[in-house]
């Protein structure tokens, strides 16, 4: 379970329509990856939509504002999947969605730091993410992994086979308008 937080989180921080400001729009492709993990379980989110501003060289007019679909989560196990869904954990019917909305976005090293919203479950919690931006031509990839803590956002019960440390992995294809 907390492997699906941090993938929806993932999902949220990096997969999405991509405009690039003024000059360039990127769209995401049908090939993107969110995959979440914990110490006992882990999965995919399928279904991801939103906009994504990038211009490195004006991350200040640069904005990530996406959404993950709950109801997209697949964990490879039918009945883990449908628990998943349940007011157990993720609450799918009550929470359709896990949002992310940037605040700002900055170099940091070889890659970049991404400040914003994560809401989660009716939770909403200030989050940095790094991640890395590769392009080349009318192509590119936003790419990062990091961890979210299932507990700050009220899924699941404490303890228990899922640990409450969720990690991420995303990787989300673009390709230019």
């Amino acid at each position: 379970m907390k492997k699906i937080i941090l993938s929806i989180a993932a999902l949220l921080t990096f997969g999405a329509v991509q405009a690039f400001t003024i000059s360039q729009s990127w769209q995401m492709t049908n090939a993107y990856s969110i995959k979440f993990s914990s110490s006992s379980s882990g999965g995919i989110f399928k279904t991801c939509s939103g906009t994504i501003l990038f211009d490195e060289a004006n991350l200040g007019g640069s904005a990530f504002n996406v959404a993950i679909e709950v109801a997209s989560i697949n964990t490879g196990n039918a009945m883990m999947n449908k628990h998943a869904k349940s007011a157990d954990w993720f609450d799918a019917p009550k929470y359709p969605q896990i949002k992310f909305a940037s605040k700002k976005i900055v170099k940091a090293g070889s890659g970049y730091q991404v400040t914003g919203d994560l809401e989660m479950h009716g939770i909403k919690k200030e989050v940095t993410l790094p991640f890395v931006f590769s392009g080349k031509g009318t192509a590119a990839v936003f790419s990062g992994s990091f961890s979210v803590k299932r507990s700050d956002f009220h899924i699941g019960e404490a303890g228990g086979e899922v640990g409450d440390d969720i990690k991420l992995v995303v990787a989300i294809p673009v390709v230019k308008k």
